[in-house]
């Protein structure tokens, strides 16, 4: 069994240039067999209100659900580092973030992740500051899909692309520990990368960020509609066998097969 992933773990693998995997999980099952496999990280997502509730996006996901499935997937882990979603609107103040993420840790996380921009850098000093580490997530964040009009790439004008570059360093100066950056151009995903210190996790951002992460279902081809262009089936390529899927994830990303261009962005 490996050992258990930190975020130490992550920091050390970022400074020798190695890549680390992540991927969803929500109950106790997948995430035994997940971290068997060596994933460094397991992201309880909200991305459950659309692939275990059926919903069209995240947004209706709540904060009682993510406890809930954080419970779940700790009692099944071994070896990961667990990441949980913070849901719509229950982090709109620092106080409010606070005591979401408290109800999260208390269930089993070891990292929690907010999607915005700079105006959560007060909630992100906040939680540094009561020793809960924090995951800031930028470019297409899906709360936020109704006000995009869609899941669209973000970043892709060179001024977009620079504010998102401030975004990520204003986001580590205020005490973040991770980043995760998701549909921006290859060579956005790049330059982040580069530019900040604090690992970064990738999703339709390139070959280049420190970590990937994929929503399990859809890494397993579990997907009614057509998969995103990020998106890559695992599962056909090995004899259908859940757990050869999921070594084959993690094996792809630590040696760089995965992503490849064809899944990224220009």
């Amino acid at each position: 069994m490996s050992p258990k992933a930190t975020l130490n773990t992550l920091r050390q693998l970022k400074a020798q240039r190695e890549k680390f995997s992540c991927l969803t999980a929500y109950d106790a099952c997948f995430s035994h067999f997940i971290s068997a496999a060596g994933v460094e990280v397991m992201l309880v997502g909200d991305s459950l209100g659309m692939v275990l509730q059926g919903c069209d996006s995240t947004i209706p996901v709540s904060i009682n659900d993510m406890v809930y499935h954080t419970a779940c997937v700790a009692r099944g882990n071994k070896s990961s580092l667990i990441m949980a979603d913070m849901p719509f609107m229950t982090y709109g103040s620092p106080d409010q973030t606070l005591k979401n993420a408290a109800k999260l840790m208390q269930a089993g996380a070891e990292l929690v992740k907010l999607e915005g921009g700079e105006w959560l850098n007060d909630s992100v000093s906040r939680l540094s500051d009561c020793g809960i580490p924090s995951c800031v997530h930028l470019g297409l964040t899906p709360q936020s899909v109704h006000k995009f009009g869609g899941y669209k790439v973000q970043g892709r004008s060179p001024e977009a692309a620079a504010q998102l570059l401030r975004e990520a360093l204003a986001a580590q100066e205020a005490g973040a520990a991770m980043l995760l950056l998701e549909c921006v151009p290859s060579s956005v995903g790049k330059v982040v990368t580069e530019k900040v210190d604090i690992p970064v996790i990738g999703i339709g951002a390139g070959p280049d960020t420190d970590g990937q992460v994929l929503v399990l279902h859809d890494m397993l081809g579990l997907t009614p509609n057509k998969p995103a262009k990020f998106v890559k089936n695992f599962l056909s390529e090995n004899g259908g066998s859940i757990q050869a899927a999921i070594s084959a994830y993690h094996h792809a990303v630590k040696n760089g097969y995965f992503p490849s261009e064809e899944h990224g962005f220009s």
